[in-house]
């Protein structure tokens, strides 16, 4: 069931992207409600780290970040954050944006933000095909689509993330030598996944075969996704490919 958002979540939104958003976006926006501090920084903070889409025109990411940035970096559904936030820890000379429709993990995340004083990560909450349509051309240095929701139902595929009209806006988005990192631990849709790239002479796998890896890699923070699949004995499957051609 497609859920319309109760009022435009960033400032400055066009009543088209609102129309588009109550189009596209699929699943929950809220779960809990969220604690007094976390709805205060919801309110204080979230602002000043939130991207709004430019009335018209690319919106280009290099102006969000400070000057020293060298590249930037994308998460596609970043959930609870843990793996963002470790990622622009590990990596403060990089910008990293993510990507999230869902309140309380962005409250998470905001929340890390804060407390590590993490001043290179900025945040678009809403549906992440929005962003990638008003991106330039070969801006982004890496980007990271972790345990997305699998839609298993047959009639429910199209809402996938990892898809052809995805991977086409990424390899626009994406210069020769940039990382996409995948991870599911849904066994249908690696294959899936594996079958999209398969298809693809823009993206080169980084393993022998499919690109999928046995063990996360081990600049890859694990997220709270991938230990809650591990616990109920599903195992992860990591993919890296690179773009090429």
């Amino acid at each position: 069931m497609t859920a319309a958002p109760a009022a435009c979540p960033i400032p400055g939104m066009t009543s088209i992207e609102a129309a588009n958003l109550k189009r596209r976006i699929y699943g929950r926006r809220r779960g809990r409600k969220l604690r007094q501090g976390r709805q205060a920084l919801m309110t204080g903070v979230l602002p000043r780290l939130a991207v709004a889409l430019p009335e018209t025109g690319w919106l280009d990411p290099r102006t969000l970040f400070p000057a020293s940035s060298r590249e930037i970096w994308l998460e596609i559904g970043f959930g609870a954050g843990e793996h963002l936030a470790a990622q622009a820890a590990a990596h403060p000379d990089i910008g990293m944006l993510g990507a999230e429709v869902f309140e309380n993990g962005i409250a998470k995340l905001v929340n890390a933000v804060e407390a590590g004083a993490l001043n290179n990560i900025r945040l678009f909450v809403d549906d992440a095909r929005l962003l990638l349509e008003r991106l330039p051309n070969r801006c982004l240095g890496r980007v990271f689509i972790l345990f997305p929701d699998p839609w298993p139902k047959e009639r429910h595929k199209k809402r996938r993330m990892v898809a052809a009209a995805t991977l086409d806006q990424l390899a626009r988005l994406m210069p020769d030598g940039s990382e996409l990192r995948l991870a599911t631990d849904h066994a249908e849709y690696a294959e899936w996944m594996e079958a999209m790239l398969a298809t693809r002479s823009d993206f080169a796998a980084l393993a022998q075969g499919s690109g999928d890896w046995p063990q996360r890699p081990t600049d890859w923070p694990p997220t709270r996704y991938e230990e809650k699949a591990r616990a109920s004995g599903c195992t992860p499957r990591f993919f890296l490919y690179r773009r090429v051609g």
